[in-house]
């Protein structure tokens, strides 16, 4: 060792010579900061030695134990009540529990009050959709947990939704964007396909992209649906028009909504898709929920009744079914009490013109 330096240093300390002849010490632990240390017989060393050396040290995380919120979230996903979830909502869920933990997974869930959920539920109050679904994976969690016997009172009881944001939800597509994307995706290419299946069969997105070959015999797509957790079945007619587009594809053999290289998508991925492939079309803020509305409309257009809707588009009760078949009607009312008023007024603009025979000269 360079002469004038200590033989024996203390574990991370290194000892260098500055360029103006100087001893200086610094701490270090394998690739962490460096740290400037006074001399070794200055009174502070020891000090400052053991505050660079707590400071190396990872911080520990709070342990998630038997009891925490952390240890009941696991219980319940290996419950029978969230194996019953569909595959797009166990994906939801799991991302907003995945945070929950993150932040609180160390809490005792026992310590979890009413107060907490509507704390959680303001937190994300700027974006209302994601606060429901933060109070549909808590009342999931703490109403099986009631169930199971491991809290006597449920947090979540009676903690409101937000507010839904006054407006028409999903913009219902128009015939005009409809003739637009079909003039910038013919028949031929996959967001065609996207399209006319989306159209033509009335699915939500999440059944859209489950259709396949295997779903489709003697011309009828027959296929569980997603949102009845697959116990609802809705049989479609595989209309001309659909056909002469998956004849054209590109398809899949399980999955006739392909993205590239045939691959089957997931809704997400779909719906990312699908309103980019809007975006080139130069339609903007359109979405494939959108064109189930004009299928829906088309329908009750054309005469369907609300059973008919229901029995099309999965839909149960007659609510979701009447929104359509009245709007429909008073369509047609008015063009019939147009039309009537035109009649009513001919008598009136013939008497009022030119009498025949003057016009005949």
């Amino acid at each position: 060792m360079t002469e004038g330096m200590p033989k024996k240093l203390p574990p991370f300390v290194t000892v260098e010579r500055s360029r103006h002849g100087k001893v200086v010490f610094y701490f270090r632990k394998d690739k962490g900061k460096r740290t400037r240390l006074p001399s070794l017989t200055a009174p502070d060393f020891d000090a400052k030695y053991l505050a660079a050396l707590a400071a190396s040290e990872p911080q520990k995380q709070a342990k998630a134990g038997a009891g925490s919120l952390a240890w009941l979230i696991t219980r319940y996903k290996d419950s029978g009540a969230y194996a019953a979830l569909s595959a797009a909502t166990k994906r939801q869920r799991d991302n907003i529990l995945k945070g929950v933990v993150a932040k609180a997974g160390h809490h005792p869930y026992k310590s979890i009050s009413r107060k907490s959920i509507i704390n959680g539920r303001e937190a994300r109050a700027s974006t209302p959709a994601q606060a429901r679904n933060y109070l549909d994976a808590m009342r999931g969690l703490f109403r099986w947990a009631l169930d199971a016997e491991m809290v006597k009172i449920d947090p979540t009881e009676s903690v409101k939704n937000p507010k839904r944001q006054p407006g028409p939800g999903f913009i219902a597509w128009s015939e005009d964007d409809v003739a637009a994307f079909e003039r910038r995706w013919p028949i031929g290419t996959k967001e065609r396909v996207w399209l006319d299946v989306l159209l033509y069969t009335g699915l939500r997105r999440g059944d859209a992209v489950r259709l396949g070959k295997q779903h489709i015999r003697d011309g009828v797509a027959t296929i569980k649906t997603e949102k009845s957790k697959f116990k609802m079945e809705v049989s479609i007619p595989i209309l001309p028009i659909l056909a002469t587009t998956l004849a054209a594809g590109p398809t899949g053999d399980l999955a006739l909504i392909v993205g590239e290289n045939r691959k089957p998508l997931t809704k997400e991925s779909f719906g990312n898709y699908f309103r980019a492939a809007c975006d080139k079309a130069s339609l903007k803020k359109r979405s494939a929920h959108g064109v189930r509305k004009i299928g829906a409309t088309r329908a009750a257009e054309a005469g369907a009744t609300d059973k008919e809707l229901d029995a099309l588009f999965g839909w149960e009760g007659g609510m979701m079914s009447k929104l359509y078949t009245q709007k429909a009607e008073r369509k047609r009312l008015a063009k019939q009490a147009s039309e009537k008023i035109e009649n009513a007024q001919r008598p009136h603009l013939v008497s009022a013109g030119p009498h025949p025979e003057k016009m005949l000269g």
